[in-house]
């Protein structure tokens, strides 16, 4: 079997790092985690992280580069491989239209949210510089 792929998205401003709270109906609901989702059948990480920005943010053509890739487990539940891209470009400005909230959050305050788990290895290296950016 194929492990299940998830695609999520570090979009970086001067205000800080975007991310989004999840529905009260969701799994995990209320906790917050990075732009993106699953990559369906047939499809690139790539273009699943430019098709999930579309439908959660209504930004287009979304591009990045892999940052970092690890596999998690949750509970009961089948590994899945998380791969996080920094979005470089992309058209639009970002909206919210899937998620409870969204907010932009310096960096090194991201540990102070409550993350779902599988994100929460990434936020300790990156809030703590492990994985570097240049800003443009």
């Amino acid at each position: 079997m194929k492990m299940v792929q998830v695609v999520a998205a570090i979009i970086e401003s001067p205000e800080g790092v975007l991310i989004g709270q999840r529905q009260p109906e969701q799994s995990h609901p209320l906790k917050w985690e990075f732009p993106g989702g699953k990559v369906e059948i047939g499809e690139s990480p790539e273009q699943a992280l430019a098709r999930e920005l579309e439908e959660e943010l209504g930004i287009l053509q979304a591009a990045g580069d892999e940052i970092a890739r690890y596999q998690f487990t949750y509970p009961g539940k089948d590994p899945i491989l998380l791969i996080f891209y920094q979005v470089r470009t992309f058209a639009g400005q970002p909206a919210n239209l899937v998620f409870h909230d969204i907010q932009w959050v310096p960096r090194r305050r991201l540990p102070s949210f409550d993350f779902v788990e599988g994100d929460r290895d990434f936020i300790r290296a990156f809030s703590d510089r492990g994985y570097r950016s240049e800003s443009h």
